[in-house]
């Protein structure tokens, strides 16, 4: 899926609109998409001035969003106005390595549970193949 299909699945625009393309995806079961970290990001200047590093907590934001694709996607459903998806739950949480602009952020995200509109996912973040970040996370699909 390039960019306009994901503009598609999710409700985000920039600036936090976090995923550039959709790799593969497997509906009901796994997706792996990329972002394209660039220093043109808006949190760089804050994030630090003299030793740029992605926040850690959009890396998370990222991985979420690789989930919601993958969710919408395999329900056969776009979302609307009325749709929104939130944090439900975010475990095991570790960062293995700093991101800094020029990495390609590798989001590998599955499905692990599903019941009703609550879903479950284990993903992780790679650069270079490295695992930059790993997480468990739970989401609720509402709507408004």
């Amino acid at each position: 899926m390039n960019i306009n299909e994901i503009r598609d699945y999710l409700p985000h625009r920039y600036p936090f609109l976090l995923i550039d393309r959709v790799l593969e995806m497997e509906e009901g079961k796994r997706i792996l998409a990329l972002k394209n970290v660039t220093i043109n990001e808006p949190f760089f200047p804050g994030h630090f001035p003299h030793h740029p590093v992605m926040p850690g907590v959009l890396i998370v934001e990222a991985m979420a969003q690789a989930a919601a694709v993958l969710s919408f996607k395999s329900m056969g459903v776009k979302p609307d106005e009325s749709s929104v998806v939130y944090f439900a739950g975010i475990d095991k949480v570790r960062f293995k390595r700093p991101v800094v602009p020029g990495d390609q952020l590798i989001f590998e995200v599955e499905i692990t549970q599903s019941k009703r509109n609550i879903y479950k996912y284990k993903g992780v973040a790679r650069v270079d193949g490295q695992v930059a970040t790993e997480a468990e996370l739970m989401c609720a699909l509402k709507t408004l």
